[in-house]
């Protein structure tokens, strides 16, 4: 296991451009107003050969743990239990708060090692700012810019002793198995994106999946602003196995037109990436609201990324006339999504934990579905059988001539038809043979990606 170095310190110091300069992306949300990350980010850091995992958290504010920033507050206090290294960030340009001192008082009292860092202390105009900062008895601070990449040889310098030994011993241990065995099946953590509208659970979801108050939750909508990624382990109840889950918290996507700030707008943009590093994505819906319009949006989203998706009808402990709902929602999907019909419904409650054992199984099987590799043999004895049902359509009296078939890729399944006048298929035949491969390969609801290719004539003349 690598060390871990939480970054904490009021809000609006660079945090969160210090992590993004760590990690050499541009992973947490970054602007000028106060108070945009809210969740604990991690990310894994190479620092001149040096590995370990960096922690930004929310800004530290003095407020009542029952408001928005005094739950945030207790979110970063935790994030320090098993801290091997704490990075304080101070503003040297703005010179020591009151709010600075407060949180120095509270490390001095924390048994884990600090290294002060002054930052935004690029030219002269930091140096009394960071002069000041020896008044917090936390010794020598290292004048950095984090916009800049100014300070890092310093900073390793500082970390080095702290935590260089533990993570030489964990890079040796480090070991990354992910992708296929031999036979095709994933192997790696799955990787499950949950998303949804505003305030339909998907962070106490992901809280109570985890057995502890991990991600910030509460009443407000759009608290959740940065995708945060948390690593986790499941033991499946049937067969005792554990299982290695990533799992993806994303911030609520309201209709675009209601989209107007410019932090919700970095908040959407995350949430759409999320999507593109999952393998399963989980839509989440309030079983009090049902299915609206929006939902069907995020899910096409989704399906066009190529993604698996599962839908998960939440607060299902407080839903009024339960079957009529599901039956509702189900046909809704159906036909809203054409394109793809029969996607797992469950029907969970975040509050009490009904539902979820069997949306992480459902999960699983998606991904496995989503994974599927079928034989070149196999493929072309369906497809024969499925020319020989309904043979392909005849314009002009001239009949259209498919070949064979054969898959291309996984992940999502991508397979390519071969044959002539393909130009003349119509869009029906091509859903009928879409169709065909997820009932009778064994696809069930997946995207399935179907290519033409027309075959080359080789007694055409070159032109």
């Amino acid at each position: 296991m690598l060390p871990r170095v939480i970054i904490i310190g009021r809000p609006n110091v660079g945090k969160s451009t210090l992590f993004n300069r760590l990690v050499g992306k541009r992973l947490a949300l970054v602007d000028d107003q106060p108070g945009v990350t809210r969740d604990r980010r991690f990310g894994d850091v190479t620092l001149a050969g040096m590995r370990f995992t960096v922690v930004d958290t929310a800004g530290w504010e003095d407020d009542d743990p029952s408001t928005l920033p005094g739950r945030m507050r207790m979110q970063t206090e935790v994030s320090i239990e098993d801290a091997d290294a704490v990075l304080f960030v101070v503003d040297a340009r703005a010179g020591v708060t009151p709010l600075d001192s407060e949180i120095a008082n509270w490390l001095r009292g924390a048994d884990v090692p600090v290294i002060l860092v002054a930052n935004k202390a690029e030219g002269r105009s930091g140096d009394a700012g960071i002069f000041d900062a020896y008044s917090l008895g936390l010794g020598e601070p290292l004048g950095i810019s984090a916009e800049h990449g100014e300070g890092t040889a310093d900073l390793f310098e500082a970390l080095w002793p702290i935590i260089g030994e533990k993570s030489e011993a964990g890079d040796a241990l480090l070991a990354i198995d992910e992708g296929e065995d031999e036979d095709g099946v994933p192997t790696g953590p799955l990787k499950l994106a949950i998303v949804g509208r505003p305030n339909a659970g998907k962070s106490t979801l992901i809280n109570r999946l985890l057995g502890e108050d991990r991600l910030l939750t509460g009443p407000e909508a759009g608290i959740t602003r940065d995708s945060i990624a948390i690593d986790w382990e499941w033991t499946d109840p049937q067969s005792g196995d554990t299982r290695e889950i990533r799992l993806i918290d994303t911030a609520g996507m309201r209709k675009k037109r209601n989209v107007v700030e410019k932090l919700e707008k970095l908040s959407v943009a995350d949430a759409r990436r999320a999507i593109d590093f999952a393998e399963v994505v989980v839509l989440m819906l309030d079983a009090t609201q049902g299915l609206e319009h929006q939902d069907l949006k995020i899910a096409s989203l989704a399906l066009e990324e190529g993604r698996a998706l599962m839908i998960a009808i939440n607060k299902w402990d407080v839903a009024a006339e339960p079957s009529k709902l599901y039956n509702g929602i189900r046909f809704a999907l159906d036909e809203g999504l054409a394109q793809v019909r029969g996607l797992p419904v469950i029907a969970v409650s975040a509050k009490t934990g009904k539902g979820l054992d069997a949306l992480l199984t459902a999960a699983f099987e998606l991904r496995e579905a989503w994974s599927r590799r079928v034989s070149t043999s196999a493929l072309n004895r369906w497809f024969d059988h499925a020319l020989e049902a309904n043979p392909p359509p005849a314009p002009g009296g001239k009949r259209i001539k498919l070949r064979y078939i054969t898959q291309a890729g996984t992940r999502p399944p991508r397979f390519v038809v071969f044959g002539t006048r393909l130009d003349m298929l119509p869009t029906s035949y091509e859903r009928y043979l879409v169709n065909g491969i997820r009932r009778e390969l064994g696809f069930g609801a997946v995207p399935v990606r179907v290519v033409l290719k027309p075959s080359k004539n080789p007694y055409a003349e070159d032109k």
